[in-house]
């Protein structure tokens, strides 16, 4: 054991990440994973961090204007993952209007905030939801 453990307790090589208890509940027990069917699906959208290997896909089903059914699916590390979570939660029975508004921070806040270095994670949730409602919309204009 080297002198600074005895002294000061354990020293770290590297750095510590720190979770707060929400991100880990939504980690370890994530809202609305799945999909939806396609005759249930007004909007989806598959984005990738190719930075980090990230990938999240998300469905929703949108009723006189609110997103009544959200679902996603992540592949990545907590911070994606418990993201993913809490931005169906908060999506969930808003409007189409108000659900675009969402930012990286609103998700980031409602977890409690999320190490710095994993809150390029955040990104993946909202840019699924943004992509998914500017299809919706696209779409909706065709018709």
């Amino acid at each position: 054991m080297n002198d600074d453990r005895r002294e000061g307790g354990p020293s770290w090589s590297g750095p510590v990440l720190f979770y707060t208890d929400a991100v880990i509940d939504h980690f370890t027990n994530p809202r609305n994973v799945g999909e939806l069917d396609e005759a249930d699906t007004d909007a989806f959208a598959r984005i990738g961090d190719p930075g980090c290997g990230d990938e999240m896909m998300l469905w929703l089903r949108i009723r006189d204007g609110r997103i009544d059914k959200v679902r996603f699916r992540s592949f990545g590390c907590p911070g994606a993952i418990s993201t993913g979570s809490m931005l169906t939660v908060l999506a969930d029975g808003r409007t189409v209007e108000d659900a675009g508004k969402f930012s990286d921070d609103d998700v980031v806040d409602a977890l409690g905030g999320i190490p710095e270095n994993k809150k390029h994670c955040s990104l993946l949730g909202v840019k699924a939801l943004r992509t998914a409602l500017e299809g919706y919309g696209q779409a909706k204009m065709v018709r």
